[in-house]
């Protein structure tokens, strides 16, 4: 399908705190390894099988980094629709007809929402990746969306202007 998109943002984690705490934990996978497989002196006060030490490089080491890397928050508004995507776990498309309201934002998302990703209950849901800025979102049906932005203000004119040009049909 050829669909014309208005706005795109993709947003990834960057907190320092975050890499930090991934590449440490990484850091210590490798130590162990390094120090079993390559050097040969078992690691820790229970070693584990030159097997195991492997399968937890790859896993830990080398996929736990990388899956942080492929991990981004999708934004897309096109014609007819807002598209969420929260790589490679959730994906939600919310009509533009269904939108009764749009404002930007600022949030906390600790404290609203528990954290960061794709957090909160069906009724008041959040997508976000860091940062306090974004575009709450109400439906027709009363649920809420918010949408974590960089570029909150963009967002919001985008999805706005757009969803002022599309018919809606006439519910009771």
């Amino acid at each position: 399908m050829n669909e014309i998109t208005l706005f795109r943002e993709e947003q990834r984690f960057r907190q320092w705190w975050i890499w930090l705490l991934i590449l440490g934990v990484a850091a210590i996978q490798w130590w162990g390894f390094i120090q079993q497989i390559v050097f040969g002196q078992l690691w820790g006060n229970n070693p584990g099988p030159d097997w195991m030490m492997w399968l937890l490089w790859l896993f830990i080491g080398i996929g736990m980094p990388l899956f942080f890397i492929y991990l981004a928050l999708i934004i897309e508004v096109t014609p007819q629709y807002v598209s969420l995507r929260f790589r490679p776990f959730a994906r939600r498309i919310i009509p533009l007809a269904e939108i009764a309201s749009v404002e930007m934002r600022t949030y906390q998302a600790l404290r609203e929402f528990g954290g960061f990703g794709v957090r909160g209950y069906s009724d008041n849901r959040a997508y976000n990746v860091s940062g306090r800025q974004g575009v709450q979102l109400v439906l027709r049906d009363g649920r809420r969306v918010l949408i974590g932005s960089q570029k909150a203000a963009e967002l919001a004119l985008a999805i706005d202007s757009t969803r002022r040009n599309v018919p809606r049909d006439e519910g009771p």
